[in-house]
């Protein structure tokens, strides 16, 4: 049941934090010039993806490792589920992520491209809320 916790809570602190990004700090920022707005965007991105990533990968491991040793079905959907945010991120965010990446001062793309990663973000929160979704009930199923 441990490992079950683990994943639990890592997925908890990963869709916590995509929600903050889409709720809070995606629209304060919109609310900047195109300027300020592409400079947040590129410290908050840089730091983010450091603590996201690990995070996912993290409570997609732990996840499977509960299904392995705890024998929690739910728990290696969570574990799939926080895991698909490594490839929804590479294959369908990157691109974006590169565009806003190789911008440089006040440029009236950014504003548009912004708004796009804002929506496409909200995916990794909804991958997220699935997975901490699983492993709540796996580990409800497990007491």
């Amino acid at each position: 049941m441990i490992i079950t916790a683990l994943a639990l809570a890592t997925a908890a602190a990963f869709t916590g934090a995509a929600a903050y990004v889409n709720w809070c700090e995606q629209p304060a920022r919109l609310t900047l010039d195109d300027t300020s707005l592409l400079q947040e965007w590129k410290l908050s991105y840089a730091n983010g993806t450091r603590m996201q990533a690990s995070l996912a990968l993290v409570s997609g491991l732990l996840g499977l490792a509960a299904f392995y040793f705890e024998h929690r079905a739910m728990a290696a959907v969570g574990g799939i589920l926080m895991l698909a945010n490594w490839p929804y991120t590479l294959l369908v965010i990157m691109r974006t992520n590169r565009q806003l990446g190789a911008m440089t001062g006040a440029d009236a793309a950014a504003r548009p491209l912004i708004k796009k990663w804002g929506r496409l973000h909200a995916v990794r929160t909804l991958l997220g809320f699935a997975g901490l979704l699983a492993f709540l009930l796996a580990a409800v199923a497990a007491s």
